[in-house]
């Protein structure tokens, strides 16, 4: 038997791309895992959805489904393909099945980085100044400016999208708790990690601990795979 799931599938999240995984994937890739980076267009739950089946049915052999953030929605509705042996979710969104996740956020004090969104003809990005305090806190300046300079902006039709399917409930599942996350709200995280059951580790990081600590979201990920071998 293999030590690990041969296959990760990486799941950025709103206001970001793929390159948000650029200190994770050599981490996965020196374990022995084959390793593929969706680039989602941040304009629909669906695309984004379609786009990762895709990038799952390209992987021949298990795969643990990771999502940062936003993604969480795409990993939680993906995650139903029998391909799929185990879930990671960091800092991420996690759903039930029809669930309201604007409504579920609400019962919990409001993040500052929501009032970062600058909106222009149906697309909107975090400004600046939000996105170095409040997305990316935990970042030198210089290198959470590299993250601002190709963040990618939202539809204004994204987050209006709903899940059909809970995939935490029947797989598996591994959460990556932010303590100083101010785009989620540090107890929504913790909230949705113990209904999912999911082994939970927090990190004191930002909303992107995946780039300011990627060994522990790597280890995270690593867990899951060697569970799902």
């Amino acid at each position: 038997m293999p030590e690990a799931a041969p296959n990760v599938v990486l799941v950025h999240g709103a206001y970001a791309d793929g390159s948000s995984w650029s200190k994770v994937i050599p981490r996965l890739q020196a374990a022995g895992l084959g390793v593929t980076a969706v680039q989602h267009p941040l304009t629909t739950l669906q695309d984004g959805v379609e786009i990762t089946r895709r990038a799952i049915a390209l992987n021949p052999g298990p795969t643990v489904l990771v999502g940062h953030s936003f993604a969480g929605m795409i990993v939680t509705e993906a995650g139903i393909d029998p391909a799929v042996s185990a879930l990671v979710y960091v800092a991420a969104r996690a759903p039930d099945a029809g669930e309201d996740y604007g409504a579920l956020a609400k019962t919990y004090p409001l993040p500052p980085a929501s009032a970062g969104v600058v909106w222009s003809e149906g697309r909107g990005r975090l400004s600046e100044e939000a996105f170095l305090r409040d997305f990316a806190g935990d970042l030198p300046p210089e290198e959470a400016r590299v993250l601002y300079a190709v963040q990618g902006p939202i539809s204004d039709t994204l987050f209006s999208g709903r899940t059909t399917h809970a995939a935490w409930r029947d797989k598996p599942s591994w959460y990556a708790v932010s303590t100083e996350d101010r785009t989620i709200n540090p107890d929504l995280e913790r909230f949705m990690a113990k209904r999912m059951g999911a082994t939970t580790i927090e990190i004191a990081a930002s909303h992107v601990s995946l780039v300011s600590h990627p060994a522990e979201v790597s280890d995270l990920i690593l867990a899951a795979a060697r569970w799902a071998a």
